[in-house]
């Protein structure tokens, strides 16, 4: 079974950048698209990020549009999350995951899996 494990969490100050990064035990990125996901005490989980597929450029949730970026790594089998200009509202726990080819422009949580078990990034004001 396939297990995704992030990395990269941390307590950082309002302003600063973070870059989350995502190892997968198989070659899951080569079926499905990688994504991130995050969940703050007492919210349900939301969509952060989702890589493009063909020609469609990644979709980024409009809270952090223009201020996160999803990339890859297949020679390492890594998906990071690069986050700048954090605020204390980015507060939360991150999951990596992903999504069928055939589910790309859904944001729906219930669309995605794996789950990775989550890395704490923690904005400080």
């Amino acid at each position: 079974q396939v297990q995704l494990v992030e990395s990269g969490g941390g307590v950082v100050q309002t302003g600063d950048s973070v870059r989350l990064s995502c190892a997968a035990s198989g070659r899951i990125f080569e079926s499905r698209l990688p994504g991130w996901f995050r969940q703050a005490p007492g919210k349900e989980r939301e969509f952060v990020a989702v890589e493009g597929w063909r020609d469609s450029s990644p979709l980024y949730a409009d809270s952090v549009k223009g201020r996160f970026t999803i990339s890859r790594d297949d020679a390492k089998n890594t998906v990071y999350l690069q986050m700048s200009s954090l605020k204390p509202e980015d507060t939360a726990l991150y999951y990596c995951t992903a999504t069928p080819f055939s589910k790309f422009g859904s944001t729906a949580a219930k669309d995605f899996g794996p789950w990775g078990q989550g890395t704490q990034v923690t904005v400080s004001s």
